[in-house]
């Protein structure tokens, strides 16, 4: 209060500053300069302060509103992308109950294939248990087809080839004897000779009964009538059915294996235009068929 006082005495009336006149008023102006320019130093400080302040403040407002803008962009994107994971999830959780329903479904379809599978399997071998047996029982016909083959051979030995011929085909053996062996020409009565190969065809089969028989007349194609006969076919008829007479009351072979056949002139051996074929033509055929009842019971099965 003392300070100001004193500055106000030393103002002239017309407002000129009164100068100092002692060394302590010098050194008191002195003082109050000094303050004044640390105040006035202060106050533009302050003032560049405040300006750099509300300078920061508008920056920082435009930042924040800029961050708020980005912000809620970025939560609408983040509200948007959400609506979508919704979406996303509702079709992941939809996919996957239709591939648990489709691996179901496949496993189902797997274990139906395994078990068709499965009864295809043990039909399979089932059947090759069956082919297996059913070659087995082939080999042993073959092998029983073969033995008579060569047992037959043997028994008609002492017969000309032009008189017998012995073959094995298709399972069975044929016993084919030629008319010059068996028959005169045009006649239905067996000649002693032909007795006598029958004799020993008839001793081999009486030893092996398992063995059906069929007697097989044959012609050839020269026309015969004669009041015994009315053509070719009514002979070879009458030779095999005599031939089957013979072996059964004669020869003692059961007559249920016996089966009597007339060919007549409808199955030839060779060509019927030439002597040498027409001779081989007129045979009688014994056919020898091991029984296969094991093999029919067999396939029976099946």
């Amino acid at each position: 209060m003392a300070t100001v006082c004193l500055q106000a005495q030393d103002l002239e009336p017309k407002g000129k500053i009164k100068e100092p006149k002692t060394f302590k008023e010098k050194m008191h102006n002195a003082f109050l300069s000094k303050r004044m320019t640390e105040a006035t130093y202060q106050r533009d400080s302050m003032h560049l302060l405040n300006l750099a302040f509300n300078k920061d403040t508008t920056q920082r407002g435009i930042q924040y509103r800029e961050l708020e803008g980005n912000y809620r962009a970025l939560n609408a994107k983040y509200a948007d992308l959400t609506e979508k994971h919704k979406a996303l999830q509702s079709d992941y959780n939809e996919m996957n109950d239709k591939y648990t329903d489709l691996i179901r479904s496949s496993l189902n379809k797997t274990e139906q294939l395994n078990l068709a599978l499965k009864e295809k399997g043990e039909q399979l071998l089932a059947r090759e248990k069956r082919l297996a047996e059913l070659e087995a029982l082939i080999r042993k016909q073959d092998s029983i087809t073969n033995a008579l083959n060569n047992i037959i051979k043997k028994a008609l030995l002492s017969f000309n080839s032009d008189e017998i011929t012995v073959e094995m085909k298709n399972g069975k053996v044929y016993v084919s004897m030629t008319d010059k062996l068996l028959f005169r020409s045009g006649s239905a009565d067996v000649e002693e000779k032909g007795k006598e190969a029958i004799k020993k065809l008839a001793d081999v089969l009486n030893k092996n009964t398992d063995v059906g028989i069929m007697i097989e007349g044959h012609t050839d194609n020269v026309p015969i009538k004669t009041a015994q006969f009315a053509d070719n076919w009514d002979l070879s008829v009458a030779r095999s059915t005599n031939i089957v007479r013979l072996l059964d009351e004669i020869y003692k072979v059961d007559a249920k294996r016996l089966t009597a056949a007339g060919r007549g002139e409808y199955l030839p051996k060779a060509s019927n235009e030439t002597s040498e074929g027409r001779a081989k033509n007129r045979r009688t055929e014994i056919i020898l068929t091991p029984k296969l009842d094991e093999l029919y019971k067999l396939i029976e099965k099946r």
